[in-house]
């Protein structure tokens, strides 16, 4: 399993504390289990109760880079005067990371909201389960001539990420604006392309990007207006805030970041830990500070 995972990710996955050891420890083996049979070794019941227990064990999170990241570096050192010794591992897609907490060489990843989370459990037979909410980044539309939506020419080509759990953000958008409607009983969280029903400018809504790629888009003039996520807008220097002609509300927004974790962690000390720390007013207050509304604290 591990060779598995190590094969897909070695392009992309950084250890972003490599001091604090490997991930092999998290299943609990370590050099004892090669140890020469007459060496003595000490009590089974209490190594079994310690490994079942998994309470001294790393907590070892995925994440991608900015903000998620930061924020959980900003949170060490709180988790560890709680007995959490957190591992981040950083990952620069939102692939990879799913797949690492399956395979089991993740014990949580913190990079996805929910929509996308849900998407992901139905497309692949996930048996995932969103620990709790942390922060909502805002998306916004990002344009080199236009400054606003309603200036869009006629035919404007639009670009959007390709992942469908994305584009009811940037659909709602438009639909705000009075520039397109959306067919009648269509929830806007999971609202598609194919659901607008009268779009007068035709809008041509292009949907083929990586997320990743949507800033290279951006600055090479690629588009009339490109829809960028904010962790990758905020790390190639965008602020949804000041830079943006159109970016959603904080307010009532379903797309919240979550812990995610197997079904089943939930209830891990660990895990419960980590989220009282990232709800803590210390984390809030770097939250606030540190993106200045680009990333919002999770209510």
């Amino acid at each position: 399993m591990k060779k598995f995972y190590t094969a897909i990710a070695a392009g992309s996955l950084v250890l972003a504390l490599s001091a604090c050891g490997t991930s092999d420890e998290e299943n609990g083996s370590g050099a004892e289990g090669d140890a020469d049979s007459d060496v003595e070794t000490p009590d089974e019941d209490t190594d079994e109760e310690a490994t079942n227990d998994g309470e001294n064990e790393p907590l070892v999170v995925g994440a991608s880079n900015i903000p998620h990241a930061e924020i959980l570096e900003f949170a060490q050192d709180l988790l560890e005067e709680e007995g959490v010794d957190l591992q981040i591992e950083t990952f620069n897609d939102y692939i990879i990371p799913n797949q690492a907490l399956d395979f089991g060489d993740l014990d949580a990843n913190y990079f996805q909201h929910i929509p996308y989370l849900e998407s992901q459990i139905e497309e692949h037979g996930y048996d995932f389960a969103n620990a709790g909410g942390v922060h909502i980044e805002p998306m916004g539309g990002y344009s080199q001539e236009y400054s606003s939506l309603s200036e869009l020419p006629e035919g404007a080509h639009v670009i959007m990420s390709d992942s469908v759990a994305d584009h009811g953000r940037v659909i709602s958008l438009f639909e705000e604006e009075g520039l397109i409607t959306v067919a009648d009983g269509v929830d806007p969280i999971y609202a598609t392309i194919d659901d607008i029903e009268d779009n007068p400018n035709d809008f041509n809504f292009d949907p083929s990007y990586e997320a990743a790629i949507l800033p290279q888009a951006f600055d090479t003039g690629e588009g009339d207006v490109v829809f960028i996520n904010s962790n990758y807008a905020i790390d190639n220097d965008l602020s949804p805030v000041d830079d943006s002609i159109a970016v959603e509300s904080g307010d009532d927004n379903p797309y919240v970041n979550v812990i995610a974790v197997n079904s089943g962690d939930e209830d891990d000390p660990r895990i419960q830990t980590l989220l009282d720390v990232l709800h803590s007013d210390e984390v809030v207050s770097f939250i606030e500070e540190q993106y200045e509304g680009a990333v919002l604290p999770a209510e």
